[in-house]
C-alpha cells in the first residue's frame, strides 16, 4: 500500500502519526510511505531521519492525499488555511483514514457526515476496545497517560499556590486540594502526579475496581452511591451511561469536595458515547475563586457543563481548561507512544499487502466510523439521533 503521513495543522499540535522507527517498519513490510515535509519537526524528528528510514518526502499534502491508500493522522481532519481547502476535500473515495475522530462528539458530527459523503473509510483510534489483545493499539490509553500528567501540571500552574504543605516562619501553608473524577488511565496518572507533588487528593469513579486503583495511589475515595449494576458493564470493565437521576446522585455526593477544591480534574468517559455532565455551571459558580478545572473529556463533549472546547477561559472566577491536544504539549513522549499504537493497529488490519476489515472482529467493529458512504459508528449515530 501507499501510506501517507500528514503534518498536523491544529494550532498547538506538535505530534505526528509516524516516527522514523515506525516508518521503517512499514517500509520493511513492503509499503511505500509518503511523509509531508516538516511533519515531524515539532516532535524532534527531522526530514533527514525520515528519508534515512526510507520515506518519500512530499511538500504538498494534497499530493499525498491523492496518492495514498491510507492516511495516518493524529487529530481529526480540519480546514487547511494554506491550501484553502478542508483536509477531507483532499481525500478520495475508498481511502482509509486512521486517526482520532471522536465521532460521538457534536463538534465532529459534520466532519463524520463529510467523510461518509466523500466515501472515506474512517477508523477512529478512540474506539479501540480495552481488551488484552488490543492493548498495543490503544492510543487512547497512551494519550490519556500523557493528558493525565500534563493536565495536572497545567492546573498546578494556574492555581497560584503551593501544592505541598509548606512550613514557613510565618506559619504553615496547607497542601492544595485536588479532586479527580474518573479514575481511568488519565485520572490515575493525574492522581499520581498530584500526590507526588504533595497535594491532598480525593477521587471518584462509579466503577468499584477503578476506585480501588485510585485508593492504592493514595487518593481518598468519594462514595458516589451509584449501584454497581447500574454503573458498570456486564464484564465489569467499563462505565455505563447513567440515567439522569443517578447523575444527580453522583453530583450531590461530589459537590462538597468540588466546592472546596483548588483543582478539579475531569476524565469520566463512557466508551463511544458523549461524556456525562458531572460539574454544572451552578457548581462552578460556587467554587473557590482562583481554582481550576481541567476537563480532559472535552473531545467527547466534556464533563463540565461550561468547558470551552479547545481553549482556556475564566468563568465565575474559575479557570476552566478545555484544551483538546494536551498530549501534544509533551510531543517527544506522546508521539513515540502514538506512533507505536497506530503502527500496531495498521499491522493488525493489513493482510497480504492491503487492509482487510473483518466486521465480526470486536476491534474492527469498535473503530469503524464510515464505510460505503454511510455512518456506521453506533455512538455517533446515537448522538446524532439516528439508527443504523
Amino acid at each position: 500500500m501507499v501510506i501517507g503521513i500528514l503534518k498536523e495543522i491544529m494550532p498547538g499540535e506538535r505530534r505526528v502519526a509516524g516516527t522514523p522507527e515506525t516508518v521503517k517498519k512499514m517500509i520493511e513490510s513492503g509499503h511505500t510511505v509518503l511523509v509531508e515535509t516538516n511533519a515531524g519537526l515539532k516532535s524532534f524528528y527531522s526530514d533527514a531521519a525520515y528519508q534515512e528510514a526510507g520515506a518519500v518526502l512530499v511538500d504538498d499534502p494534497e499530493v499525498i492525499a491523492a496518492r495514498a491508500d491510507v492516511i495516518l493522522k493524529v487529530k481529526e481532519p480540519r480546514y487547511n488555511q494554506e491550501k484553502e481547502k478542508h483536509e477531507i476535500d483532499m481525500m478520495k473515495s475508498g481511502q482509509y483514514l486512521i486517526t482520532f475522530l471522536h465521532p460521538a462528539a457534536p463538534a465532529n458530527h459534520e466532519l463524520v457526515r463529510m467523510m461518509a459523503e466523500r466515501g472515506i473509510i474512517g477508523l477512529t483510534l478512540d474506539g479501540v476496545p480495552r481488551i488484552s489483545r488490543a492493548q498495543s493499539m490503544d492510543a487512547l490509553s497512551s494519550m490519556s497517560t500523557c493528558a493525565g500528567y500534563k493536565g495536572m501540571i497545567m492546573a498546578i500552574d494556574e492555581i497560584g499556590k503551593f501544592v505541598p504543605p509548606v512550613a514557613s516562619a510565618v506559619g504553615m501553608l496547607p497542601p492544595a486540594s485536588v479532586v479527580v473524577v474518573g479514575a481511568g488511565v488519565a485520572g490515575l496518572r493525574a492522581i499520581a502526579t498530584a500526590r507526588g507533588l504533595g497535594a491532598t487528593v480525593h477521587a471518584a469513579d462509579i466503577r468499584p475496581e477503578a476506585a480501588e486503583q485510585a485508593k492504592s495511589l493514595g487518593a481518598r475515595i468519594i462514595d458516589l452511591e451509584v449501584p454497581a449494576e447500574v454503573a458498570v458493564s456486564a464484564d465489569g470493565k467499563f462505565a455505563r451511561s447513567l440515567p439522569e437521576k443517578w447523575l444527580e446522585v453522583e453530583r450531590k455526593n461530589l459537590e462538597e469536595k468540588i466546592l472546596a477544591a483548588d483543582i478539579v480534574f475531569l476524565s469520566a468517559l463512557v466508551p463511544g458515547k458523549l461524556a456525562p455532565i458531572i460539574v454544572t455551571e451552578e457548581m462552578v459558580k460556587k467554587m473557590k475563586p482562583g481554582s481550576c478545572i481541567v476537563d480532559v473529556s472535552i473531545d467527547q463533549g466534556g464533563n463540565c457543563e461550561i468547558t470551552p472546547p479547545g481553549t482556556k477561559e475564566t468563568r465565575h472566577g474559575v479557570t476552566i481548561i478545555g484544551i483538546k491536544n494536551i498530549p501534544g504539549m509533551i510531543p517527544a513522549s506522546s508521539t513515540w507512544m502514538f506512533a507505536q499504537n497506530i503502527y500496531n493497529l495498521l499491522s493488525y488490519i493489513a493482510k497480504n499487502g492491503k487492509i482487510e476489515l473483518n466486521l465480526d472482529d470486536e476491534i474492527v467493529a469498535s473503530i469503524l466510523v464510515t464505510k460505503d458512504g454511510k455512518i456506521v459508528h453506533e455512538g455517533a449515530l446515537e448522538a446524532m439521533g439516528q439508527s443504523r
